[in-house]
């Protein structure tokens, strides 16, 4: 199956649906709160914020309490907003798709124009505020980011390529370059090596979760590469993926940004990593499980790795500057950590990605 009868069939099956997406604005207007929370992707938004925060711990910059904490919630925000355009596009594949079908628009819980409008908002709201507090850098890198992620990915990317997560995994991978460009105002080789590890996680991590959700993508018309390329394909690609994302994630102690602590752990997920990558590439028939255990894993296994690299910084690195427009100068980071971490897991059990 090519992309464009994908794409041909996709548009018959959502114009079949109409009728049922009519029924459910009915429902519009009886939404709470919560149904806004689903719409900023919170899964993805915690992921965000945890790896912006590690990317501003690293930098030799420090900012004061207030200026930190402004800074995480507008990159929160941002990440909520492109969350919320996704949503907001694709309604119409989200109605078909059963991981998806839940989800407030398709429910007619929220309406595409309200979901467009808080999107937009929010997305002004995380741009502007992090530009006050902190510089023009970091604010137009976040810019970037929701277009990239909204336009480029979700309105293009995703409906037309196989490649469209090899591509669009670009802009979830710019979270640590922006915490890091909200601290010094620049752009570090550091981040840039923290932006590659995510880059490369960002394939085995979402077409582990793709092989099991294939159906779901061929009904929607998505060409995600199990669809047109097939289990085995994909599961090789996975390995090679896999392969280059282990080599990227030695790079913070090659360069010698991170140390003992790191190298440890990025050796030994690593291993684990490519052991059930190598499961998955070995895998005969339509067993579920080796997807399923590499997809639980990758999430685990980026968390660890960069927790380890904040606290091997912590713990290694000299008495970092202080912003020109920083406050008393406080560990802020570390301070910040126990509680960053714990909201992480509040947070991933609120909802699917």
């Amino acid at each position: 199956m090519n992309v464009k009868s994908i794409a041909g069939s996709s548009r018959e099956r959502r114009s079949r649906s109409v009728p049922l997406s009519h029924s459910a604005r009915s429902l519009a207007g009886q939404w709470g709160v919560s149904d806004f929370v689903v719409l900023t992707k919170p899964r993805v938004m915690s992921l965000a914020v945890f790896t912006a925060l590690v990317g501003m711990s690293i930098a030799p910059v420090r900012l004061d309490v207030t200026a930190t904490l402004a800074a995480v919630l507008a990159i929160a925000a941002g990440a909520g907003a492109a969350g919320v355009l996704n949503m907001w596009y694709d309604a119409d594949i989200d109605a078909v798709m059963t991981r998806t079908a839940m989800r407030p628009i398709p429910r007619g819980r929220i309406s595409r124009f309200a979901a467009l409008v808080f999107g937009l908002a929010l997305g002004v709201l995380a741009v502007a505020g992090l530009a006050l507090a902190t510089n023009l850098t970091a604010a137009t890198l976040l810019a970037g980011t929701i277009l990239f992620y909204a336009v480029l990915y979700t309105a293009w990317l995703k409906r037309t390529t196989r490649q469209n997560i090899v591509i669009g995994g670009a802009a979830g991978a710019l979270p640590p370059v922006i915490g890091w460009a909200a601290a010094t105002g620049a752009i570090g080789f550091e981040p840039l090596a923290l932006f590659l590890i995510i880059f490369l996680w960002t394939t085995p991590h979402f077409w582990a979760l793709a092989l099991n959700r294939t159906d779901d993508y061929a009904r929607a018309g998505v060409p995600m590469l199990p669809v047109v390329a097939g289990r085995a394909a994909t599961a090789r690609q996975i390995l090679i993926y896999s392969g280059l994302l282990v080599l990227a994630s030695g790079l913070p102690w090659a360069i010698g940004f991170a140390g003992v602590i790191y190298g440890v752990t990025a050796a030994i997920s690593g291993a684990l990593f490519l052991l059930f990558a190598f499961q998955l590439d070995r895998g005969i028939g339509p067993d579920r499980r080796p997807a399923h255990r590499l997809f639980v894993f990758s999430i685990a296994y980026l968390f660890v790795l960069f927790a380890a690299l904040l606290v091997d910084h912590r713990g290694n690195s000299s008495p970092p500057m202080r912003a020109s427009y920083a406050g008393p100068d406080i560990s802020v980071h570390a301070e910040l950590l126990p509680e960053a971490v714990r909201t992480v897991w509040r947070i991933i059990n609120l909802s699917e990605v």
